[in-house]
């Protein structure tokens, strides 16, 4: 069976933390563990996160953070280590749970299922006989973002911002995490764009081939969100940003990682010269 490591970055998140979920999910689902990134929590999470790591190490481990770094940094931490450790597929998904764990299988059977791809996004996307329940605010002014986003990138991407994805465990996959982010609450836009910078790196296929995006059968807002109104401008700044540093004409191009020898038999996502 494959091995998967999902990581869940925290920051205060003791009351809303749903030990059992996690413990009833990984009684079921054995092949995953996950990797909660205690990022400078200043309440309980810390101790809720031993506590759920000793009652099965085999299942759950915890890195902590010496002080907030903010999501980016938290998820990218995790992210790191998981891939330094053996493992078929890697990803990140929100503490709060607002795409249920039960996702995960749906993204794993994509993902496992097209050895092309090297990642499955979640779409949170309301049609009908989906449950997808956001703020009306919120959900408008995502639109307008990812708009915004889909023309910068040039991708006719729906949803960067679903706090649910999942990797094939792959040194392109490393690169993509390899330095720390320009920009924090929309990191998965620049996840995006440095994908997209590998693409231009003469080897890789486009973005497009090696991009899923699931939409979701539900996803539901959780209260005490971190997210405010104001951070929708800060993203707007993140924006120009990102599309700055990486796809800009004069922007530099990345390093890519030599394939090591144990991960001979993943797809390299090359073009035959």
């Amino acid at each position: 069976m494959s091995r998967m490591t999902i990581v869940i970055p925290c920051y205060n998140e003791a009351d809303r933390l749903d030990v059992e979920a996690f413990r009833n999910f990984t009684s079921i689902e054995s092949y995953i563990r996950f990797l909660f990134v205690n990022d400078g929590s200043t309440d309980q999470t810390k101790q809720v996160l031993d506590d759920l790591q000793q009652s099965d190490p085999g299942r759950f481990s915890v890195h902590d953070l010496p002080y907030n770094m903010g999501k980016a940094q938290a998820v990218r931490q995790g992210i790191l280590q998981a891939l330094a450790e053996p493992c078929d597929f890697v990803g990140f998904w929100d503490a709060d749970l607002a795409t249920p764990l039960e996702a995960i299988s749906d993204f794993y059977e994509v993902l496992s299922g097209n050895p092309r791809l090297l990642m499955v996004t979640g779409a949170r996307v309301r049609l009908l006989g989906r449950k997808i329940e956001r703020q009306r605010s919120r959900h408008y002014l995502g639109r307008l973002f990812a708009t915004a986003t889909s023309l910068i990138l040039g991708l006719p991407l729906y949803d960067t911002q679903c706090g649910a994805k999942l990797f094939r465990a792959h040194p392109d996959v490393h690169t993509l995490f390899d330095e720390p982010f320009v920009t924090n609450w929309i990191f998965d836009v620049e996840l995006f764009a440095r994908l997209i910078q590998l693409c231009r790196s003469e080897a890789l296929h486009s973005p497009q081939e090696l991009v899923y995006e699931l939409p979701l059968q539900t996803w539901c807002d959780v209260a005490g969100s971190k997210l405010k109104p104001r951070d929708y401008l800060k993203a707007c700044f993140g924006l120009l940003a990102v599309y700055w540093t990486y796809l800009r004409p004069a922007a530099a191009k990345p390093v890519l990682l030599p394939t090591p020898a144990a991960n001979n038999e993943l797809p390299t996502h090359r073009r035959a010269a």
